[in-house]
């Protein structure tokens, strides 16, 4: 049995420790948020926080996150309501949605890291994370009305 914390509720489960993350957190645990992409940590969608920092866990091996503090987009805030994930509405950002939770999970630790990002801030920190809708410059916008909304004292 591996013991997990995800989104501050401990989970005992029974999996391979090379098990990717991915799996363990959406096909054992249940949280269907976290997308699969690609399989080779190409994409982005499948983006989860790792003790805070921004993981691929499609890669993750399971046993790297035993003890650790993992984040999905179900965990990020209380009622949906992290500066990024209210600017993804108010700037209607998703086209198709399938890439978003990953999108907004890296766009959370931007701008922890970056309160006020540049667009080449920006561009380079979501550089890594794909859309094939091409809503690349609504990402942006909706990025730069977080940081704002974040410096308001918007929910973090």
């Amino acid at each position: 049995m591996i013991s997990l914390n995800v989104n501050r509720k401990i989970y005992q489960v029974d999996a391979d420790p090379n098990m990717p993350l991915l799996w363990v957190i959406r096909d054992i645990i249940g949280l269907t948020g976290t997308k699969f992409g690609c399989g080779v940590a190409q994409c982005g969608a499948c983006v989860v926080h790792l003790n805070g920092e921004a993981v691929r866990s499609c890669v993750t091996k399971v046993s790297r996150a035993e003890g650790q503090q993992v984040t999905t987009i179900e965990g990020l805030s209380a009622d949906n309501n992290h500066p990024a994930q209210v600017a993804w509405n108010e700037e209607n950002v998703p086209q198709c949605g399938y890439c978003h939770s990953g999108q907004i999970m890296s766009a959370a630790v931007l701008l922890r890291e970056n309160p006020d990002p540049s667009d080449e801030d920006i561009d380079a920190a979501m550089a890594g994370n794909i859309c094939r809708c091409g809503t690349y410059q609504r990402i942006r916008k909706a990025i730069h009305l977080a940081s704002e909304i974040q410096k308001k004292g918007g929910a973090k």
